[in-house]
């Protein structure tokens, strides 16, 4: 059996880790390469840095800052923001991050996923979705999730992962940062129906939460942010809580 991978996520805004709730009224969470090796140390599985705000103007600084972390950790770690050619993407992974991810470049240009996995292969190519509840029907947001656009959640995992996408980052807009749990239907559904790992994002507020996300969810990896960043919950033992509910983690 595959272990569970818990993977803490640091928004970076101006160089530095924020968090907010639902996608709003960020704060000033520290040094991104500081915490990354802090949870490096403390066992964490992977990393995701996600620059919140890229515009192309802004890539030197997101390649420089993979260099500092990739000369800093000893873990796989994941970059997202702004990336929407094949030349940025060359150059992330050249500065040393094993993954990147994907969003608002993707839903506006789907060929870009075939062209990048074609490139660089599937496994090193993440699908960030942000999704709401609209209705009745979970609506992709791109641009940090100020954008609604005319995709649903189910229809947009598949074809990407037809594409050729390698993983799936699921958050949902309604649980970020809100501590009342990650979103267990959408997250169980698209693993059970895609053959590519999902990673559950938004809404993680204690251990117990990750139990639900793994055993009911079906996740392959939770992904939280505030509750490692301020110390509300330590890796090590989240990892031994889950374990103690019989829940595989590497420890």
């Amino acid at each position: 059996m595959l272990t569970k991978r818990i993977i803490p996520c640091l928004d970076i805004k101006d160089g530095k880790t924020v968090k907010g709730i639902n996608f709003i009224n960020l704060k000033d969470a520290g040094d991104p390469v500081e915490l990354g090796i802090k949870y490096a140390e403390l066992g964490a599985d992977e990393l995701v840095f996600l620059d919140i705000t890229a515009t192309v103007e802004k890539r030197k600084t997101l390649v420089e800052l993979v260099k500092r972390i990739a000369q800093n950790i000893n873990i796989p770690f994941t970059v997202g923001g702004g990336i929407n050619d094949v030349d940025a993407v060359d150059a992330l992974l050249n500065s040393g991050a094993d993954k990147i991810t994907v969003n608002s470049s993707a839903v506006n240009n789907p060929f870009l996923i075939d062209e990048l996995a074609n490139r660089f292969g599937s496994q090193c190519v993440v699908l960030s979705i942000d999704t709401k509840l609209i209705g009745n029907i979970h609506k992709i947001f791109t641009n940090g999730g100020r954008t609604e656009t005319n995709k649903e959640l189910v229809a947009w995992a598949t074809e990407a992962v037809n594409r050729g996408v390698g993983e799936i980052l699921l958050t949902s807009m309604d649980h970020d940062g809100t501590k009342d749990g990650f979103a267990i239907e959408i997250t169980k559904k698209l693993s059970e129906m895609l053959p590519v790992p999902v990673v559950a994002s938004g809404g993680a507020g204690n251990m117990e939460h990750f139990v639900d996300v793994f055993r009911k969810g079906k996740a392959d990896a939770a992904l939280a942010a505030s509750i490692f960043h301020f110390g509300e919950i330590g890796i090590p033992e989240l990892k031994k809580y889950l374990r103690n509910n019989n829940i595989q983690v590497r420890l």
